[in-house]
């Protein structure tokens, strides 16, 4: 900004702070560092809603002013720092009403001068409700369009207003305005979003105004949502990340699957590791009665083998001696014995003890 230019904004502030001062203070000059004026409503508000304004700056100023064109009034509030670095005063307008839509500035000062700062930038309050009729809003080709189209929203109105004005909800932006046309039997104005972006998705209304109070509007269209998706391009594939964070991404996902199919592979090694020492001990318990017969034999003494083998020499010459008897005992011819009247020889038993060590 040159020189000149600061003058005159100086200036300019000089006179319109002037009218507002009381008899016999001296007329305050620029200092540094203009604030900003918002208000967390939004531009537009509606009759009976509580509408609070803000002046704030990273100057750091200790008071502030609020002024609105056509009034005689500066409304002065010390300020206070929300955050390190800031410093802000409060100035609550209460419940709107009709006289509170207009145009607003504020200033920023210390309080060990009479000067004031640059003014902020204007913020107009646009005060919706006041006029009764309610606009139609559409919107070509569609509510759902893909990045790049030309997208027109129409607002419309069967009564005559000199101005239509198009609100995206949210927006730090004013509205935007266009002048009304006679077409088709309704007042019109279309305006533009081409080529849309992603960007200009949102909620949108419009209002209607006359030119001799533009800051008093109608009542609000109903609704429209707009919807921008990716170009055509897009629409097929998902969009590629690229960068640093992309590549770890890989490597955490690639990391991850190796790692799940070692602990798979482990798991399954682990499971037929175990099913080869069951199916082992099964063989071996049906293998171990002949063992065990095994370890009885050979349990035996050699005295006991010995008694074995005598007491089968034994039974052998007894069983020769009988067969002895009976031949010699056998009827001549002729002679029948009675064999009912006489007992049966009695058979030789033989006992033997063994002893098992």
């Amino acid at each position: 900004m040159t020189p000149t230019l600061t003058a005159l904004l100086c200036l300019g502030l000089s006179v319109g702070v002037r009218t507002q001062v009381q008899a016999g203070e001296s007329v305050p000059r620029c200092v540094s560092g203009k604030p900003s004026l918002l208000t967390p409503q939004g531009p537009v508000v509606a009759l009976g809603q509580n509408l609070t304004l803000q002046c704030r700056s990273d100057v750091g100023y200790e008071r502030y002013a609020l002024f609105k064109e056509g009034e005689q009034d500066l409304l002065q509030r010390p300020g206070r720092q929300p955050q390190a670095g800031l410093s802000q005063a409060d100035f609550p307008r209460g419940l709107v009403i009709r006289s509170d839509g207009g145009r607003y500035r504020c200033y920023g000062g210390h309080n060990l001068s009479s000067e004031w700062s640059a003014p902020s930038d204007p913020l107009d309050i646009l005060v919706a409700g006041w006029l009764r009729d309610t606009p139609s809003l559409s919107v070509q080709p569609g509510p759902t369009v893909a990045s790049g189209e030309n997208v027109t929203l129409l607002c419309q109105s069967s009564t005559w207003r000199h101005t239509f004005l198009l609100s995206k909800e949210g927006a730090a932006h004013p509205p935007l305005r266009l002048r009304s046309k006679f077409q088709g039997g309704q007042y019109r104005a279309e305006f533009s979003l081409s080529p849309v972006t992603a960007a200009h998705g949102g909620t949108y209304r419009c209002y209607s105004s006359l030119s001799t109070s533009p800051y008093l509007l109608s009542q609000p269209s109903d609704p429209l949502e707009l919807l921008v998706s990716g170009g055509p391009e897009n629409q097929l594939l998902p969009p590629v990340e690229s960068g640093p964070q992309t590549g770890l991404k890989s490597y955490l996902n690639v990391l991850i699957g190796v790692s799940a199919a070692f602990i798979v592979l482990l798991l399954l090694l682990l499971f037929l590791l175990i099913r080869c020492r069951h199916s082992r001990r099964r063989k071996s318990g049906a293998a171990d009665p002949e063992p065990k017969n095994r370890g009885l034999q050979s349990s035996f003494s050699p005295a006991a083998d010995a008694q074995d083998q005598n007491l089968c020499e034994e039974k052998r010459r007894v069983a020769l001696g009988a067969d002895a008897a009976v031949n010699n005992t056998q009827p001549a011819e002729g002679v029948q014995l009675d064999h009912q009247s006489g007992e049966p020889p009695a058979e030789p038993s033989v006992y033997a003890t063994t002893r098992i060590h």
